[in-house]
């Protein structure tokens, strides 16, 4: 019987964003690495509480100041996004603190399109060699990544490397 998939949050707050400090995410991440990665792909997610001035109409992956917190953690932890709730969104988010965007009321988010490519073959290259290091079929995997973002890859494109 297999084991059944929870989500794992981690909160997040000002003061942890403000001083970059990445203990939330690294203290829980750290202990899934311990577990043994593959029995928690997709389960993370972000509980983030930031607080902002009444009024202030920003979402959270336009303030810098979160963007910068998830580049930190990114840099730390550039094969997160095995981890992440991808059907939660948690996965969009994730690409949103990353990835220079704007908001449309009509379309949603809309990225900018050579950034979010280089992001995706990033994470593709990434995850790639992560996933070979771990003993975990990759091709489905990173072919699902780049779809969420818009991309259909071939199996000749993986070929490559």
């Amino acid at each position: 019987m297999a084991a059944e998939s929870k989500t794992i949050a981690i909160a997040l707050n000002n003061d942890f964003i403000n001083n970059l400090d990445l203990s939330p995410a690294s203290t829980v991440i750290e202990e899934l690495l311990q577990d043994g990665a593959a029995s928690h792909e997709q389960q993370l997610r972000f509980d983030i509480n930031y607080e902002l001035e009444p009024g202030d109409p920003r979402e959270l992956s336009e303030i810098p100041e979160v963007r910068l917190w998830f580049v930190r953690l990114d840099a730390k932890y550039p094969w997160l996004p095995f981890l992440l709730d991808w059907k939660a969104g948690e996965f969009a988010r994730y690409s949103a603190m990353l990835v220079p965007h704007q908001f449309s009321s009509k379309e949603g988010i809309q990225y900018n399109p050579e950034a979010l490519e280089i992001f995706l073959m990033h994470k593709i290259f990434i995850l790639g060699d992560w996933l070979k290091q771990q003993n975990i079929p990759s091709l489905s995997r990173l072919k699902s990544m780049a779809q969420m973002l818009g991309y259909e890859l071939e199996d000749a494109f993986f070929e490559i490397f």
